[in-house]
């Protein structure tokens, strides 16, 4: 792999335009196609961003000898089929979060990446923020002890009207998907696989979830308490350990900005700022494995994701979410 990394990105929508922008700011990156259902929001896209190449199909894309790399940027009902078409072409990806519907879409696209020796990566951008990765090594130094709970909670705070796609089961709508991914990622960044899941939620009148809480549970002793929901804008996080803790108060899953508290001492503030729009961490990420020749991130195992729709699929499970 050269040092230059030419991408696609397969989708037109909002979060497809913060990866294009921070693309822009990433030396060695380089979007040289784009590729949606029609024609007419490629060329959009192609003509907002300055692409090159715009296709028409999914397939058209994935077809295209010029794109080294893929990153799909569907609503999340659409990724495994997405994603799919892309690994049978060949290209290697960055599949956006939830990674998938269920755990059983999850393990066939990393079955089939394995089995093709393709790279597969979720965008789980939390795991490469600067701030986080701060905290994950103040951890490992010792700076609050032994982390014994996790809180956090990802809420909105908006309303959202029946035909919305958050409000649509057959669109893997409702707060967890969307939201509670976030505080799952986080608890496990910090106390790993957890060995008990137990969840309640409010339902939507379309059967989705509007508020839902999580107990994770670990035989270490360890508890994390999660909650993500659209009735309170709440996107705040602790981590406490046997000799301290670390605050994050607003905006954990991509922070700039934490207090750490070493024992009964005062916070000690560190600001970690971000470049562009947070989304570049993970875009070097993916870069830097495939000049590597490697076939998953360190940062961003396959495990993990597989263990997060694990976790997805058993909350869905005791809250009666059906997709």
């Amino acid at each position: 792999m050269s040092d230059r990394i030419r991408w696609g990105i397969l989708a037109t929508g909002g979060i497809a335009r913060s990866f294009a922008h921070d693309l822009s700011l990433l030396p060695g990156a380089e979007l040289a196609a784009v590729g949606s259902r029609t024609l007419a929001s490629a060329e959009a896209f192609a003509g907002e961003f300055g692409i090159a190449r715009a296709h028409g199909s999914w397939e058209a894309l994935a077809a295209d000898p010029e794109v080294d790399v893929i990153y799909v940027a569907t609503p999340h009902s659409h990724h495994h089929a997405a994603a799919l078409t892309c690994l049978r072409a060949g290209k290697p990806l960055l599949v956006e979060k939830a990674f998938t519907l269920d755990l059983a879409q999850a393990q066939e696209l990393v079955d089939t990446a394995r089995e093709r020796e393709l790279f597969l990566m979720e965008a789980m951008w939390t795991r490469t923020i600067p701030a986080i990765r701060r905290i994950q090594e103040l951890i490992a130094d010792g700076a609050i002890g032994e982390v014994t709970q996790v809180t956090a909670s990802f809420g909105l705070g908006m309303d959202f009207d029946p035909s919305h796609r958050l409000r649509n089961p057959e669109l893997g709508g409702g707060a967890l998907l969307d939201l509670g991914v976030y505080p799952i990622a986080f608890a496990q960044l910090f106390l790993g696989s957890p060995q008990h899941i137990r969840a309640w939620a409010s339902l939507w009148p379309e059967g989705t979830d509007a508020n839902t809480g999580i107990i994770l549970g670990y035989d270490s002793g360890g508890v994390a308490t999660l909650h993500c929901g659209v009735r309170g804008d709440s996107r705040a996080a602790r981590i406490i350990g046997t000799g301290g803790r670390i605050e994050l108060n607003h905006g954990f899953h991509s922070p700039t900005v934490f207090t750490l508290f070493r024992g009964g001492g005062p916070g000690e503030e560190f600001d970690l700022p971000l470049t562009g729009k947070g989304m570049v961490y993970e875009a070097e990420e993916v870069m830097s494995c495939l000049r590597a020749g490697k076939l998953e991130s360190d940062l961003v195992p396959l495990s993990v994701t597989l263990d997060t729709m694990r976790i997805l699929d058993a909350v869905r499970e005791q809250i009666g979410v059906r997709y």
